[in-house]
């Protein structure tokens, strides 16, 4: 039986402080703006792909996601599985005797562990655990930053999941995308005490993707051109600073604004989109009472393109903030995990706020389907744990 080749990833989930929104070429994924966010760990959200190759396989590469084929014709997948092929094929004209992986064909199977299309950034993890697992299935001796050039093909904030910490994607003026990739402004544990509350309000798949809201806000949004070339670059850099100094209070104000901004553009696109909700306001709501009540900002919230409200605060002030939203839905699902068990219902904040946000507090009760508490994390690693078994056949 002829050899099958394997290898296997688990890369994690990123949600961005500063947002990218806008693509200069759509064809390579260019952002307009630079881009920053938080690794978030991979032991509450992550994605496991493996790769494997063979002589034996079916002529096509083919893709298996959550157990569902997926078309993998589109230019996005096939500009990472050719750019991957190349850099295999380099070591193989440079060496005769190494196997001829880069002509056969791919079969890659991959799992996640929190709901796809739901704006949890699922696509980022998925593309760069393709390119991380691929890149180990080819043995290639490429950094995690060259890496980071071939994963933007495939999803734009997919270059920032190849890292861990706190990571930053440069936008880059080449026109060929070369010195568009992600670079590490902090490991994780410069600053290992920044936790994440997710609360997930729906896991629908959102009513308008990611690119088609991007074409239209770069094509109608007269706000689009001041963020990207004023707010954006100056958060970025007051960004990397409260980074360096875990200066919470900056990181905290300027990841909520940056929030708004993005969120306004959406609005000021025509038509407008709305990926926010009543249940995302209320979060807000609570998040400016939590502060209100600390006289500080202790918590901040983010919004992707989609309704999820990411919490983001220090493991110091976890009763005051994970634990209010304890008190307040803590039947919700989520509660049960290793790291809900350990957070303690903070009862007495909990009334303070219901008192003075009832109807936001009450909208959370109703809508949040779920709540995800994790915190910041370390890039892909490899796994020897197979989704693929020594035949090539799915192992689930």
């Amino acid at each position: 039986m002829a050899e099958i080749y394997r290898a296997s990833t688990t890369a994690p989930v990123n949600i961005a402080v500063i947002k990218y929104w806008g693509k200069r070429d759509p064809k390579l994924n260019l952002p307009t703006n630079s881009s920053l966010s938080v690794t978030l760990s991979q032991s509450d959200l992550r994605t496991h792909t493996t790769a494997s190759c063979s002589p034996s396989y079916p002529a096509s590469d083919s893709l298996l996601l959550n157990g569902s084929p997926q078309d993998v014709s589109g230019a996005r997948t096939q500009a990472c599985f050719r750019e991957l092929r190349a850099l295999r094929k380099q070591l193989e004209d440079a060496d005769l005797a190494v196997p001829k992986l880069s002509a056969m064909p791919l079969k890659i199977v991959s799992e996640n562990n929190f709901p796809t299309a739901a704006g949890l950034a699922s696509s980022a993890a998925g593309f760069a655990a393709l390119v991380r697992a691929i890149a180990n299935l080819y043995e290639l001796p490429a950094s995690p930053t060259a890496l980071s050039r071939i994963a933007r093909q495939g999803s734009g904030s997919a270059c920032r999941s190849l890292f861990g910490g706190y990571v930053g994607w440069e936008q880059g003026s080449a026109v060929d995308g070369s010195d568009s990739v992600a670079f590490q402004v902090a490991p994780a544990n410069h600053w290992p005490s920044m936790r994440a509350i997710i609360l997930v309000v729906s896991a629908a798949k959102k009513g308008v993707s990611s690119t088609t809201g991007m074409q239209a806000t770069v094509a109608t949004s007269s706000l689009f051109a001041s963020r990207t070339s004023e707010i954006v670059p100056r958060r970025m850099a007051e960004m990397q600073k409260a980074i360096q100094e875990k200066d919470f209070e900056t990181f905290g104000k300027v990841t909520m604004m940056d929030s708004n901004s993005f969120h306004a553009t959406c609005l000021d696109t025509y038509p407008p989109i709305f990926y926010l909700n009543d249940v995302s306001r209320a979060a807000i709501k609570v998040v400016e009472e939590i502060n209100a009540s600390a006289g500080k900002i202790i918590a901040a919230y983010t919004f992707d393109a989609g309704p999820n409200a990411v919490i983001y605060y220090l493991e110091e002030n976890e009763v005051q903030v994970a634990g209010l939203f304890k008190a307040m839905m803590g039947e919700k699902e989520g509660w049960k995990s290793e790291r809900g068990e350990k957070v303690q219902g903070n009862e007495q904040a909990f009334q303070a706020v219901e008192k003075e946000a009832g109807v936001a507090v009450a909208l959370l009760r109703e809508d949040v389907s779920r709540v995800i508490l994790t915190g910041v994390g370390e890039g892909p690693e490899k796994t020897e744990e197979s989704l693929i078994d020594e035949k090539g056949q799915p192992t689930t």
